[in-house]
């Protein structure tokens, strides 16, 4: 995933109210050193601030979005939606060739796209069919790996063996 996309993702599990460093990393996939030098960054643009907050057992640290970070995400989720509906009417028109270099151009998205839920599975892996590729192919593992982690928020459920669909995305 490029650093832009890392930055949207990290601004996205804040605005939608992760607000610890490690929970940041884990609901993200990206690593601690990467992310300290992401949230500086969306710290300096004043999108999030750091909030200490005294309490029992000590000061405990929150980040939080400021309201140009709510904006910035949500401008960062048109653009996405609007990627993924130009992918979607180029399968619907029957173009492959079209379709394969939209999924190229447009690889470094897929997993934001998938992150927060922009993603129709069932007609994302009719693309792939379509063009005859694995998802795989286009979005490395590494890039995946958190993804898992918002199934229950995209809507998805784990179908395993129970006579469901079995779509390997490659992680």
């Amino acid at each position: 995933m490029d650093e832009e996309n890392k930055e949207t993702v990290v601004l996205g599990a804040i605005s939608r109210g992760v607000t610890k460093f490690d929970k940041i990393s884990q609901e993200t996939n990206v690593e601690p050193k990467d992310l300290e030098a992401i949230l500086q960054k969306l710290e300096n643009s004043g999108l999030i601030r750091v909030d200490e907050k005294k309490g029992w057992l000590g000061t405990k640290i929150e980040i939080n979005p400021t309201e140009e970070g709510y904006r910035e995400f949500e401008r960062q989720l048109k653009i996405l939606q609007e990627k993924w509906n130009q992918l979607e009417n180029t399968y619907k028109s029957g173009n492959k060739q079209e379709l394969e270099q939209k999924l190229k151009e447009d690889k470094s998205f897929l997993p934001s796209m998938m992150m927060f839920g922009i993603v129709d599975m069932m007609m994302f892996s009719m693309m792939f069919s379509m063009i005859g590729a694995s998802m795989g192919s286009f979005i490395p593992a590494d890039d995946m790996g958190g993804m898992g982690h918002g199934a229950d928020d995209m809507g998805g459920s784990d179908m395993g063996d129970d006579g469901g669909f079995d779509i390997d995305i490659g992680f």
